[in-house]
């Protein structure tokens, strides 16, 4: 029978915080933090500081209530907390080796052990670190050495499916859909057999092109030359079946740009958006900005639980092909300025000026 995780539960009375602050336990950090009545600070569960006595100890739930009621942090915790963040760091990094390492994946005892944690510790302080559990990550290190497998001209597609870790044929062929977005032998030939269907049209900002493949959309292209902007979707999916479509195709164009024209009009699409796990998490970030509001791109770094990573959020939104419906337009420096935007900081510049105007 499967193990089940330990929850906040383990953390809900005063009698299991208490046994948690006299242990150290790093897996209470995030569920509460322990104040101390005499010197009028609070602290982590975890935090190495003098442990006091009993009766002089209050728990709340969160930083933000101690604070409510009168405590200040411990002048201990930026140095607790700045080691502590390198050591799961470290740790992180080392499981993400291993991983990749590993042809089938690791259970998540076995990792565990191996970094000398608990399991259900183990198993949030990665998600913290990455956005991804343990299984995501395997998941997205054995997609990618499929790919790399498939670009070998030499390997046949059986040999690459194995290579890659997957146990059986019908095992990889029950999620070829999802994981490549085309049949593997399309895949391997560059991404020939999948057919893609576009249109240009004209909007106040310049040439706009909408392509859809049998997913959903996966190009909205802004620029000044509608030719070049065919150009780019051809070196998008070089050997796919660009098709030029229809009336009832341009419909669904006239919609993007009447979305671009007047923002209060909104955009429902289905999208086929194909990128790392790292770019799908910021990608996923920005859809959940609201009209008419920008964020910066530490806000972002911060939301998908990466701090650290602003310059990965930037090269994300600038890898971003899918203009106003993945609105990257939204996103800002942390001192407000406009910065660059794929399609030029001039339609930035318009489509926030639009947005802040409905």
């Amino acid at each position: 029978m499967p193990r089940t995780p330990l929850s906040s539960a383990l953390y809900s009375t005063d009698e299991q915080r208490w046994a948690a602050v006299q242990t150290r336990d790093p897996g209470a950090d995030g569920q509460f933090v322990y104040a101390v009545r005499t010197t009028g600070v609070y602290c982590r569960p975890s935090s190495s500081a003098r442990q006091p006595k009993r009766e002089n100890v209050l728990f709340f739930d969160s930083a933000e209530q101690a604070e409510a009621a009168g405590f200040r942090p411990s002048r201990r915790a930026a140095g607790d907390q700045t080691c502590a963040s390198e050591q799961r760091a470290q740790l992180v990094a080392k499981a993400c080796r291993l991983i990749e390492a590993c042809e089938t994946a690791p259970s998540l005892d076995d990792l565990a052990a191996q970094l000398g944690m608990s399991s259900f510790h183990f198993h949030r302080v990665f998600k913290a670190q990455t956005g991804l559990t343990p299984k995501a990550y395997a998941s997205a290190a054995r997609a990618k050495r499929l790919r790399d497998e498939l670009g070998h001209t030499s390997t046949s597609v059986t040999d690459a499916i194995y290579g890659a870790g997957f146990n059986s044929n019908s095992r990889f062929y029950e999620t070829a859909h999802q994981r490549l977005g085309m049949r593997a032998r399309d895949y391997k030939d560059g991404g020939a057999g999948a057919t893609i269907r576009f249109a240009v049209g004209e909007c106040s900002l310049g040439a706009i092109l909408v392509a859809q493949s049998q997913r959903g959309i996966c190009a909205i292209l802004l620029g000044e030359d509608p030719d070049a902007l065919v150009i780019d979707l051809q070196k998008q999916f070089p050997k796919a079946q660009l098709i030029g479509c229809d009336s009832e195709f341009e419909q669904l164009v006239a919609q993007v740009v009447g979305f671009i024209e007047l923002p209060s009009l909104g955009l429902n699409l289905p999208l086929d958006v194909q990128g790392t796990a790292f770019q799908e998490r910021v990608w996923q970030a920005l859809r959940e900005i609201p009209p008419g509001t920008t964020v910066s791109y530490g806000q972002i770094a911060e939301r998908i639980g990466s701090p650290k990573a602003v310059r990965a959020v930037a090269q994300a939104c600038a890898a971003n092909a899918i203009a106003v419906a993945i609105p990257c337009h939204r996103v800002v420096r942390r001192n407000g300025d406009i910065s660059g935007y794929r399609w030029g900081v001039e339609r930035k510049y318009e489509l926030l000026k639009r947005e802040s105007a409905v």
